[in-house]
C-alpha cells in the first residue's frame, strides 16, 4: 500500500502548507501540483525524494512540468493541468495519463477540489490549499490495483 498527501495552489501562503507537516512524515509521497512550488523548499529539504514538486503556470521556480510515479502496482501521472485545458474538461488529461500507462492523474490549476473517473482514469484535484474560504488537500491510497482518493477540507486560516 502507498499513500499520498496531494496539495496544490498555495500561491505563496507557506503557512497553509506548513499546516500539513504532521501528515508528511507518515505518508509515502508528498505531491505539490504547482502554483506555489517555492512554498515547498523547506519541505523538500526535510523529506527528500518523497516530496515531488510540479511547476504551475504561476511558478518561476525550477520544478518538473510532468512526473510519473511508479508505486510498484500502479503508475500515477502528475501535472499542474493548465497544459491540458483542465478548466474546460479532463479528456486531454486522461488521454495523457493513459498514454503514459497511468490509471491515476493528479492535477491542480482550477482551485476546485474534485475526484472523478474520466475514460478509465481516476482524476484527482486537491483544490487550493491557500483558498481563503474553503482550503483543501487530497489523500490518495493505492493498494494493489485499487486507488481511492479523498478530498480533505481544512478550516480556513
Amino acid at each position: 500500500m502507498k499513500t499520498f498527501v496531494i496539495l496544490s495552489d498555495s500561491h505563496g501562503r507557506r503557512q497553509s502548507v506548513e499546516r500539513l507537516i504532521p501528515l508528511f512524515a507518515e505518508n509515502d509521497y508528498i505531491v505539490h501540483l504547482g502554483d506555489g512550488v517555492g512554498d515547498m523548499r523547506g519541505i523538500r529539504t526535510a523529506f527528500g525524494d518523497k516530496c515531488i514538486r510540479l511547476r504551475g503556470n504561476c511558478d518561476l521556480s525550477y520544478a518538473e512540468d510532468e512526473v510519473t510515479i511508479d508505486t510498484g502496482t500502479m503508475s500515477v501521472f502528475c501535472c499542474h493541468g493548465h497544459q491540458y485545458g483542465v478548466k474546460s474538461d479532463l479528456k486531454r488529461l486522461a488521454a495523457r495519463a493513459r498514454e503514459l500507462g497511468c490509471k491515476v492523474a493528479l492535477y491542480g490549476h482550477t482551485h476546485t477540489a474534485r475526484v472523478e473517473e474520466v475514460d478509465g482514469v481516476l482524476t484527482v484535484n486537491p483544490g487550493a490549499i491557500a483558498d481563503y474560504v474553503s482550503p483543501s488537500y487530497a489523500y490518495l491510497v493505492i493498494n494493489g490495483e485499487k486507488a481511492v482518493a479523498t478530498i480533505v477540507p481544512l478550516p480556513a486560516l
